[in-house]
């Protein structure tokens, strides 16, 4: 068996070697156009710093303009070098493409805004579910359908790269962020499954234009919207304000119960900067998935399914594991159905 073992592994990682698409690529950031939209706080801004420390020209996209200009002061004061800002709403697709088309050619465009407000669906207002649908999913359409006419136009024709957050401002467990649905998380969890068929899809149509296509996965991260609480009672009107305004709240004050007996109460939060490093090296390395821990990577071997994969290593290791990460998982969903019935039960 341990023969047969070292014959067979050598033949595997040659045979996805010559069969892993698309194929490794270096998507330069020094002296090139970042684009980031929800880029005035959090991951989006701490990307727009580390992006700026490596030389790259960024535009920062927001709703809030006195964010913007406080996010632009901050990397005027920590760089020496100003960054272009525009306030639009990414669910207005007019506006978001005049910025963007102020903004010129992109090279490497970061798709970061995001809203969330945990409730089972039948206690959910639909105007909170179709806002969180609009920014999420709708608003990231509007934003790849402004940019992809300028990234085309790019004149270096170095590689590009569009990169999808799909755990916005990582507040909520690691679970969540790519294709696990949990308790209380019917609108978030759809528009993150949303996003990663956006995703996929956009990999093919875009790959013969050279442009690389990630999603990122943050486990739980430090920002303001960390702190920034709402009480559960609160009228719906005032949250979809403040949903839109901060983007994120402290969604473990107000999430179900049974949401938070599920997930637990995780681990310790990466800082943003962090969470940007990691998210800049995964773009730079042309990954289509970017994940940051253990678990993340646990759960991208059990789902990667018809996903792209760069790394023929990788790839081999999503084999090899696949069935295992597929066995824990089914430990883990029998452990959520029993923590269910029994609160149903009581």
């Amino acid at each position: 068996m341990v023969l047969f073992t070292l014959i067979l592994a050598p033949l595997l990682l040659l045979l996805l070697f010559l069969i892993v698409r698309p194929k490794p690529i270096i998507i330069p950031i020094k002296n090139r156009h970042v684009f980031i939209s929800g880029g005035s706080s959090g991951i989006g801004l701490a990307l727009a710093q580390k992006a700026v420390s490596e030389g790259a020209r960024v535009s920062l996209l927001a709703r809030s303009l006195h964010k913007l200009e406080e996010a632009q002061k901050s990397i005027r004061e920590a760089h020496g070098v100003d960054v272009a800002i525009f306030s639009a709403d990414v669910r207005d697709h007019n506006a978001v493409e005049r910025a963007v088309a102020e903004s010129g050619p992109i090279d490497v465009l970061v798709v970061n805004q995001g809203i969330f407000v945990p409730g089972a669906v039948e206690n959910q207002a639909s105007d909170v579910i179709k806002s969180v649908i609009d920014v999420n999913l709708t608003g990231s359409f509007n934003v790849i359908k402004a940019a992809l006419p300028w990234m085309k136009k790019r004149k270096d024709g170095a590689p590009a790269s569009i990169a999808l957050m799909s755990s916005q401002a990582g507040q909520i467990d690691f679970r969540v962020g790519k294709q696990v649905g949990i308790y209380g998380y019917s609108a978030y969890s759809a528009t993150k499954f949303g996003l990663r068929g956006l995703a996929e899809a956009l990999q093919q149509e875009l790959i013969s234009d050279n442009i690389h296509v990630s999603v990122i996965y943050p486990p739980d991260t430090q920002t303001p919207g960390f702190e920034q609480g709402i009480s559960s009672s609160t009228n719906r009107i005032v949250v979809l304000i403040r949903i839109i305004t901060f983007g994120c709240f402290a969604e473990r004050k107000i999430r179900p119960e049974l949401a938070g007996m599920i997930m637990g109460s995780g681990g310790g939060a990466l800082s943003a900067e962090e969470v940007a490093k990691k998210s800049l090296d995964g773009i730079k390395s042309g990954s289509f998935s970017i994940w940051f821990n253990l678990e993340g990577y646990m759960l991208g071997f059990s789902g990667a399914g018809f996903s792209p994969q760069t790394s023929f290593p990788v790839a081999f290791l999503e084999i090899v594991f696949a069935g295992l990460s597929r066995l824990a998982a089914l430990f883990i969903v029998w452990s959520w159905y029993r923590i269910i019935q029994k609160k149903h039960a009581n």
